[in-house]
C-alpha cells in the first residue's frame, strides 16, 4: 500500500479560475458582441437614410462587448483577495 501524499489538495481547497459573476460578465459581452454584428447586418434590410444603426451604434456595441469580455477575464472576488493575504500559508 502506498502512504497518501502530504501536499495534494482537497476537493474544497481546489479554486477555479473564475466565479458565477466572471461567466455572466463573459456572456453579457458575447451578447452584446452578436447584437451588434446582428445590426451591422440589418443595413441592407432597413431604409437609413435618417439615421442608420449600423453605422452609428454598432461600432459601439461591438467595443463595448469587447471591453466588457476583458473585464470578465480580469475581474477577481474582493473577497477571496482578502483571504489570501489575511492568511499566508508559508
Amino acid at each position: 500500500m502506498s502512504a497518501p501524499r502530504k501536499n495534494t489538495p482537497t476537493d474544497s481547497q481546489v479554486k477555479l479560475p473564475f466565479t458565477r459573476k466572471n461567466y455572466i460578465l463573459l456572456a453579457i459581452g458575447a451578447g452584446l458582441i452578436f447584437l451588434g454584428f446582428l445590426l451591422m447586418a440589418t443595413e441592407s434590410y432597413i431604409d437609413a437614410t435618417q439615421f442608420s444603426l449600423s453605422l452609428h451604434v454598432s461600432p459601439f456595441l461591438i467595443i463595448g462587448g469587447f471591453a466588457e469580455i476583458i473585464y470578465a477575464i480580469l475581474a477577481t472576488d474582493k473577497k477571496e483577495n482578502s483571504n489570501l493575504t489575511d492568511n499566508p500559508t508559508p
